[in-house]
């Protein structure tokens, strides 16, 4: 079995957005990340429904929308309507988590929980078991091509634990600072799902760098 790779939307040349969805068709992708961000929750504006209808129309790979907003709840049926495959949602965000992820499931989608590099894994304990991926940050949410935080590390380790002892099969995903030295490490630490942006889109030859990223997991 191989790493799943989903390739950051917020990293593509929007000036070419039909050309770039088209190279991820072509390319070894699983999914396609979009990072939906407000300007309050993390201090940069990304995109919204316009942008997430124009993709989804062009690009054949299922949508990994990650919402770093407020009141994520809102937007659930709005996103299962667009035909989103799967929702994160930030445990910071939600006030009632449980209600929110039961919400995602029922509107048909498959429900993940993101982590900011401060919030420690244990406090998942009580929904951990009805999630269908842990996305954990591994930079501080809000920009793309910053530097990986080496404690991702021992936190997916601990994560991996947790999911081992509840007997879960949640995915682990993880965003940040992904590229050719970071990923191999995050795969044998137990990371089922690499996000890359700036290491993909920025490349020369994105086919190759996403084929790269394709790892064969232990």
């Amino acid at each position: 079995m191989k790493t799943l790779v989903s390739p950051s939307l917020l990293a593509a040349d929007f000036t070419d957005l039909r050309g770039q969805m088209e190279m991820i068709n072509r390319s070894e992708a699983d999914w396609l990340h979009c990072d939906v961000m407000d300007g309050s929750f993390v201090p940069n504006i990304s995109f919204g429904f316009p942008v997430l209808q124009a993709v989804k129309r062009i690009c054949v790979k299922p949508l990994d929308v990650h919402y770093m907003i407020v009141n994520p709840e809102r937007y659930i049926e709005q996103t299962a309507q667009l035909g989103a495959m799967m929702m994160s949602v930030h445990y910071e965000a939600c006030t009632h988590l449980d209600r929110t992820i039961h919400e995602i499931h029922m509107a048909g989608m498959k429900a993940g929980v993101v982590l900011n590099p401060s919030t420690p894994v244990n406090l998942l304990q009580e929904v951990i078991e009805d999630v269908d991926m842990v996305l954990l940050m591994s930079v501080n949410p809000g920009f793309g091509g910053q530097h990986f935080i080496e404690n991702t590390i021992s936190k997916v380790q601990r994560l991996r634990v947790m999911l081992a002892d509840c007997g879960s099969s949640a995915l682990i995903e993880v965003d940040g600072g992904v590229n050719g030295e970071t990923a191999p490490r995050l795969v044998r630490t137990g990371v089922d799902v690499l996000v890359s942006g700036s290491y993909v889109f920025g490349d020369k030859d994105p086919l190759a760098r996403i084929r790269e990223l394709k790892y064969e997991k232990a």
